[in-house]
């Protein structure tokens, strides 16, 4: 036993040597949303109205036409659904939250939806088919928005949600569009959020009027609405919480969550959490989120799974980390010798094999930076 736990401790004092390939992009605005795709196919989205979108695996990388009216958005979000077609999300207030939709290329946009709240202000999208997709807003009225679709985004309801208790400051934050998760349960829905009121992650579980096999004519909350606290060791603030949630996507497995403070990016206390779920068909019979034992290195915005490799994977300003043990330890992925020294840092978004970050920053997974997992 004393032997296992010094090899334990040794493994996780050792940097792991996997790193990105930073590649060239035709902008320099800054990169938050990204969704990559199979067969080389990915799409990335930022300020100033930028788009820009890869057929051949990031090699090279193009500029997408802007959206109308839009070269002042901030493109925080965007959902891709192949090489031609993708909706990308705009986040400010009122009426700079927008939604737009391209079925050419990004050649020529039609403006979808614009937040119909003065005071609203949208963070996340995601969809789980070309048909049903949710959006995610800060609180309007001391409810968050959370509106679904069933058409491909052509209208959007919004769903009616009763709070479990007051929000008292929390919010959703829209860093890297993945505060926002779509369970393989269907129409279940998972969010996190962070500012005074939080970290929690909050839980819509499926309902019959949610399940996306057809346009209801209402749109009620029919199953409840549960949140849990994420644990802290010290009082939160408006710039931390929880910034990103992940499921491994192994059926009724686990949930990772990560953040921090952004205004103390090096700062890595409450910036990790992982809830393994109980074998049940209901995604919201849980253990519980947990503290990291072994957390990452600083502030992180984005996480994701990488399921040939049995890997969790979580990026910040100041690097990269990697988990092999479900978010329970965490350690440094750094350069390897010859490249860049800040090659594992400046980073927002995650959608692998690809990560984006400030100034038009583009990284890609090395094919061989993860060793594969152990059948």
């Amino acid at each position: 036993m004393r032997t296992t736990l010094l090899l334990t401790a040794l493994l996780l004092t050792i940097p792991a040597h996997a790193q990105w390939q930073i590649q060239p992009a035709p902008t320099t605005a800054d990169l938050r949303g990204i969704h990559a795709l199979s067969n080389g196919i990915a799409w990335a989205s930022g300020s100033d109205g930028t788009v820009l979108h890869t057929t051949d695996d990031g090699a090279h990388w193009q500029r997408c036409t802007t959206p109308p009216d839009a070269d002042h958005l901030d493109f925080r979000g965007i959902q891709a659904f192949d090489a031609s077609t993708a909706i990308v999300m705009s986040s400010g207030k009122g009426p700079f939250s927008r939604l737009y939709k391209t079925t050419d290329a990004c050649q020529t946009w039609t403006l979808l939806f614009t937040n119909p709240a003065p005071d609203g202000f949208w963070d996340a999208i995601q969809f789980s088919s070309r048909d049903y997709g949710v959006l995610l807003g800060d609180p309007v009225g001391n409810i968050f928005v959370v509106m679904l679709t069933f058409n491909g985004g052509g209208k959007w309801e919004q769903q009616t949600l009763r709070a479990t208790e007051d929000i008292n400051g929390e919010s959703v934050f829209a860093a890297s569009n993945s505060a926002l998760l779509l369970s393989s349960y269907p129409g279940s829905r998972s969010f996190c959020t962070g500012g005074h009121g939080g970290p929690r992650v909050i839980s819509l579980g499926a309902g019959p009027s949610d399940v996306a096999t057809g346009p209801p004519q209402k749109l009620p909350w029919s199953s409840g609405l549960s949140a849990s606290s994420l644990p802290t060791k010290q009082p939160t603030f408006g710039s931390s919480g929880c910034f990103s949630l992940a499921a491994d996507n192994r059926g009724f497995g686990t949930e990772v969550a990560v953040g921090g403070d952004y205004g103390r990016p090096n700062d890595h206390d409450d910036n990790a959490w992982t809830n393994v779920f109980v074998n049940s068909p209901d995604p919201r019979q849980m253990f519980g989120f947990r503290a990291a034992h072994t957390p990452p290195h600083g502030f992180r915005s984005s996480v994701a799974f990488s399921a040939p490799t049995k890997t969790w994977i979580t990026v910040g300003p100041n690097g990269t980390d990697i988990s092999t043990d479900d978010g329970r330890n965490w350690r440094p992925l750094l350069p390897t010798p010859g490249e860049a020294p800040d090659a594992d840092q400046h980073w927002n978004a995650l959608s692998l094999p690809f990560v984006v970050g400030p100034h038009g920053r583009i990284g890609r997974l090395r094919p061989t930076a993860l060793s594969p997992a152990k059948p």
